[in-house]
């Protein structure tokens, strides 16, 4: 990947949801809403504290996260639809 976010964003990969509910409906794609789950790809540094150290971020490359419904901004990075986000707008790792 030719992309790294800088400071204390994050490259997200959303993950589809199901097409099926659980009783076997299809959802049709217009009714579909976004998931609010992805996958890390790639992490800034971290931003800086008054001294100059650099703060690490809690997530890494492969973390599963949940994010809110209107996080972030949609990027298209070698021709892949991804999320760039604010480490503050994610709000856990799954698992």
């Amino acid at each position: 990947m030719a992309f790294t976010p800088l400071h204390d964003r994050v490259l997200v990969r959303r993950v589809e949801g199901d097409e099926k509910t659980a009783g076997g409906l299809i959802i049709p794609e217009s009714a579909k809403e976004k998931p609010a789950e992805g996958e890390i790809i790639s992490v800034g540094a971290g931003l800086r504290n008054e001294a100059g150290a650099r703060i690490e971020l809690d997530v890494k490359a492969g973390d599963k996260v949940l994010f809110g419904k209107w996080a972030g901004q949609e990027v298209t990075v070698d021709g892949e639809e991804l999320m760039i986000m604010k480490e503050t707008d994610i709000m856990g790792i799954i698992g």
